[in-house]
């Protein structure tokens, strides 16, 4: 149920789809999905939550993990494309949300406490001559991850470049041009 309630959020937006909408492309009725859902916005909260939760863990493992900032942050990038490809359609959802509802603002302000730790990370490694210290550490990862996040707008997992290579790649791109 929530793959297709995802499915639709993205291709008809979240205020468009109704939960007979969900009901119909299952096949059963209204009342079944009442049945397991109390709301649409008990639905876009299970979304959101199945991509902030893996994005979560994959910076909080990199906050706390041994080792200089500068290998924590590239590892959380590759991690950060590993888990945009494993949940294309929630991280989807995630990056379309505009703050309408208390669910995603609540979405939204857990993206920005991702966007701080983030930013404190490269804080980190640029204080140990990894990066650059002229440009705004807030800055770096707003680039760095909006690099991740288009992702979703290209990528297919059934396309010519596999996970792998997509996470070298963009690992390579952010890096070569903020190494010193």
């Amino acid at each position: 149920m929530l793959r297709v309630a995802i499915d639709l959020f993205n291709r008809k937006g979240y205020d468009a789809t109704s939960i007979g909408d969900v009901a119909d492309e299952l096949g059963v009725t209204k009342s079944a999905v009442y049945h397991h859902v109390r709301s649409k916005e008990q639905l876009l909260s299970e979304a959101l939550d199945e991509a902030l939760e893996e994005l979560e863990a994959a910076v909080t493992r990199a906050v706390s993990a041994d080792g200089s900032a500068y290998e924590r942050l590239r590892g959380v990038v590759r991690h950060s494309v590993e888990v945009l490809v494993d949940h294309q359609p929630a991280v989807t959802l995630l990056l379309r949300v505009h703050g309408n509802s208390a669910t995603e603002k609540a979405a939204l302000k857990r993206r920005r406490a991702i966007d701080a730790r983030l930013a404190v990370l490269v804080s980190q490694a640029a204080a140990e001559g990894a990066l650059r210290t002229d440009v705004d550490p807030e800055l770096v990862s707003r680039l760095v991850f909006g690099m991740v996040n288009s992702l979703v707008e290209w990528y297919r997992p059934s396309g010519p470049v596999d996970v792998e290579q997509l996470a070298d790649a963009v690992t390579a791109i952010a890096f070569q041009g903020l190494d010193r």
